[in-house]
């Protein structure tokens, strides 16, 4: 009898993980679908790939390609760097719980998904520390693009749009301020635990207030070097862009499209989008900021899509790869390992 209600209950977990996996292929799918193939100027976008995919063009596309995995692997090893002090991953799983984020971030409101994504290549204990561990890294991220963003905005406003000086002095100091706030406030992240003790959670949430204690374990020595690695990833797909001009014969000087760039991620990250409404805005600031260099729309809408189609979706998909591989339950800890239940932790 007790044989019976175990192969039940294995049945079961079994049924329940196929029904994650399958909603999350879905809706993986359907996210992609939605942002490339029913683009109304898609066939416009194709015609414009293959007229440019040839020598040397071709070279700045394979050079995006090839700083994928480099841009990747820089956001994996940040990760890697965070969660060190509760788990020993490797960096191949590391790599793939990066990837298997990007599968759930793409159809996720403001990819809040990426963080689901990638507690489930960690034990099930760690899930709320890794959660904690990747807001730290985003909290570097978002801190790097912003500071990047204020000096790209900033010259491009002097370059192209002439405004009242004051303005810019204006806008400057505000931004300044804020980022040296955001820069205090990250090395000084442990503050956050004896607030959080104050804060009057329900009962229900205070058994996982004890996982911020993770964060008086990152050292000024440690958050430094997350930062160099988050400008340093920060500085590969703002080039990537760059190269994604390039291809599609967006002529811009270095400087001036780095600045471009920098005011793009600027104005984007600070609108939040729901996904499918992220790449239709990204296209409008894209043409108005690289409209001062060229008048061929399709060409800079292009540039902007391929990275979305090189940099995410198709890591996305092979994200989705590693989840079909995964015991879900297990890894959100709804079901207790056994001497004859399988891990794919490993």
């Amino acid at each position: 009898m007790r044989n019976v209600k175990t192969m039940k209950k294995l049945f079961k977990n079994k049924f329940i993980n196929g029904l994650i996996k399958l909603l999350i292929v879905v809706l993986l799918l359907w996210a992609i679908y939605s942002q490339v193939f029913a683009k109304e100027n898609i066939d416009d976008i194709w015609a414009i790939f293959i007229e440019n995919f040839s020598f040397p063009n071709l070279y700045w596309l394979i050079f995006i390609v090839v700083l994928v995995p480099v841009n990747w692997g820089i956001e994996a090893y940040k990760w890697k760097q965070l969660i060190q002090n509760f788990t020993d991953l490797s960096f191949w799983k590391t790599y793939k719980a990066i990837l298997a984020g990007i599968t759930v971030s793409l159809f996720t409101p403001n990819r809040v998904g990426e963080y689901g994504g990638r507690i489930l290549m960690v034990k099930a204990e760690h899930n709320w520390k890794a959660v904690i561990a990747t807001l730290v890294g985003s909290f570097s991220q978002l801190l790097t693009l912003l500071a990047m963003g204020l000096l790209g905005a900033i010259y491009f406003s002097m370059t192209f749009l002439d405004p009242e000086t004051y303005i810019l002095q204006l806008i400057f100091f505000l931004g300044i301020a804020f980022i040296s706030l955001m820069v205090f406030c990250f090395f000084n992240i442990d503050m956050v635990i004896p607030i959080a003790r104050r804060i009057p959670f329900p009962d229900w949430m205070r058994r996982y207030l004890k996982h911020v204690a993770v964060l008086q374990n990152y050292t000024s020595k440690e958050l430094i070097k997350v930062l160099l690695l988050s400008l340093f990833r920060y500085l590969i797909y703002s080039f990537q862009y760059f190269l994604a001009l390039k291809f599609f014969g967006v002529e811009v000087p270095l400087i001036q499209g780095m600045a471009g760039i920098a005011t793009i991620y600027l104005l984007q990250t600070s609108i939040p989008l729901p996904p499918l409404m992220g790449l239709l805005a990204r296209g409008e600031v894209a043409l108005f900021i690289w409209g001062f260099f060229s008048q061929t729309e399709v060409n800079i809408l292009a540039a902007s899509f391929s990275l979305f189609i090189i940099n995410l979706a198709v890591p996305a998909l092979l994200g989705a790869v590693f989840i079909l591989q995964t015991n879900v339950l297990k890894s959100l800890g709804y079901e207790q390992s056994s001497p004859s239940s399988k891990t794919d932790q490993s």
